[in-house]
């Protein structure tokens, strides 16, 4: 399976890779230390425009085809060739068949599922109230893997803006679930912005390159004396 859908999710995906290449420096990453065993929820925080098209080249880097509800689909309707389902905030009919046809392929084909958790996206640096979809989804999909996962964005160093992201160990499916899902994201976003901080990234592997600054760029060949 891939998380591109014939051309059109090809294409839709060259498109999401090179917007993150022109807009970004250096996206960071620390890889997962464990094996996933799909499906897999990634629990994540909702900080910035460009959260999905992060999370879009984690699932394919990790190798696992992933679902992401998104409010604003009809936007762009091509993203369902890259996983996007319709998830439109006026609509809770339309909501509720995205959460069946979610379960659904997570059950019948093992795909994943993205969870902006907290429901909208929002400023930093807080986590807000993790929603009920994740324990309803968690619930239908008991053998689901629950891992959260942090993305941090920072600005200072370079003249386009760095992303950082990191996953805790799954946590189980509990009654406390959504209290243990913020726990667990809130402290792991804290540990990320202080491992950002380090100018030389020495914790983090690079998931995309992007635009060097000008400066760099304008670096004269190594045979110039």
């Amino acid at each position: 399976m891939s998380q591109e859908q014939g051309l059109a999710g090809r294409l839709v995906g060259k498109m999401i890779h090179s917007n993150v290449k022109k807009r970004f420096h250096t996206v960071h990453w620390i890889p997962p230390c464990f094996a996933i065993t799909p499906p897999a929820i990634f629990i994540t925080n909702h900080h910035g425009w460009h959260d999905g098209y992060l999370m879009y080249h984690v699932v394919k880097a990790l190798k696992l085809p992933s679902l992401d509800w998104i409010q604003e689909f009809d936007s762009f309707p091509l993203f369902a060739k890259v996983g996007g389902m319709p998830y439109p905030a006026s609509d809770p009919q339309a909501r509720a068949k995205t959460i069946r046809q979610t379960i659904r392929l997570m059950r019948e084909e093992s795909k994943s599922l993205i969870l902006f958790a907290e429901g909208i996206l929002h400023p930093p640096h807080e986590i807000l109230p993790i929603g009920k979809s994740l324990s309803l989804v968690a619930r239908q999909v008991p053998d689901a893997t629950l891992i959260p996962t942090a993305i941090h964005y920072q600005q200072s160093l370079h003249e386009r803006p760095e992303a950082f992201i990191a996953f805790a160990p799954p946590i189980p499916n509990t009654p406390n679930l959504l209290d243990d899902a913020h726990c667990s994201l809130t402290s792991l976003l804290q540990t990320i912005r202080s491992a950002a901080q380090n100018p030389d990234h020495t914790t983090f592997k690079t998931l995309v390159q992007g635009t060097h600054d000008i400066n760099e760029r304008m670096k004269p060949p190594t045979w110039i004396k």
